[in-house]
């Protein structure tokens, strides 16, 4: 038989992953990374699970996608973790960002430091405002929003984050396909029309927040059923009658791309 490459390996690897476990994955690197700079060089599924916030029975079944098993009484070795999950997040080579809109979300993503050292360098700014084009903004001068499929492509783009108004977005997320771009992170509040290869990231805050009102009401009322639980259960008699008084009971509730109609594009 033939022998599988390492990067052959990887991308079976990586086909088998479910999408949650890619996002766990990533919150694991965050934290080894962490590990790693404090000079630690080994931790256990019990405390990397911990750090994370999921059990560790899930941790082990996440590392497992990477074929990494840990040994019994060590744990993990954390930089070769780190390598592993590098290499199955695609993180061993740099993706170029553009950065479109640059108003104050526009100004902070610009400017902020962490993403060269992840493999994120940004390489590219662009705006339709006057004033702004030329400026440099993070040590990068703005372009005009016009030249975003030749500085893309020029730049070798791989990335685009759009930071626009929720109008100019699909304007812009078409020319950066047009750049050749194949993953979008949107912040504007919007879904876009893309082509079936390109990969669409939607960041909604208001959206994000909401769900968080959800759980903070849903605690309040899981509070408040218990108090009135808790009052019924304390009234063990009717004066005089030697009866025990009715208890009140208590309920609970719970809390989901598709493409557009054989354009061939896909909506995110």
């Amino acid at each position: 038989m033939p022998a599988v490459s390492d990067a052959e390996d990887t991308a079976v690897r990586a086909k088998q992953i479910p999408e949650a476990a890619v996002a766990r994955l990533a919150v694991y690197l965050r934290i080894l990374s962490g590990l790693a700079e404090q000079g630690t060089t080994a931790v256990s599924s019990e405390e990397l699970s911990a750090a994370a916030g999921v059990n560790s029975a899930k941790l082990r079944k996440d590392l497992s996608y990477l074929g990494s098993y840990g040994t019994r009484g060590v744990g993990y070795e954390v930089q070769v973790l780190v390598s592993q999950i590098e290499r199955i997040l695609g993180l061993t080579r740099q993706h170029r960002v553009a950065v479109v809109g640059i108003g104050n979300l526009g100004h902070a993503l610009a400017n902020y430091g962490g993403f060269p050292g992840r493999g994120f360098p940004v390489e590219a700014l662009f705006d339709l405002d006057p004033d702004l084009i030329g400026v440099p903004v993070g040590g990068l001068p703005v372009s005009h929003m016009d030249d975003i499929p030749r500085v893309c492509s020029e730049r070798e783009i791989s990335v685009g984050i759009i930071a626009t108004p929720p109008t100019a977005a699909q304007s812009v997320c078409d020319r950066l396909v047009a750049g050749g771009v194949q993953c979008i992170l949107n912040f504007a509040p919007v879904v876009l029309q893309v082509p079936a290869h390109v990969e669409v990231r939607k960041v909604d805050l208001a959206v994000e927040l909401q769900i968080l009102s959800f759980h903070v009401a849903r605690r309040a009322d899981s509070a408040a059923s218990a108090g009135s639980a808790g009052e019924n259960q304390g009234n063990t008699g009717l004066p005089g009658t030697g009866r025990s008084a009715d208890n009140g009971s208590t309920g609970g509730g719970r809390n989901g791309a598709g493409t557009d109609g054989g354009l061939g594009m896909v909506v995110r």
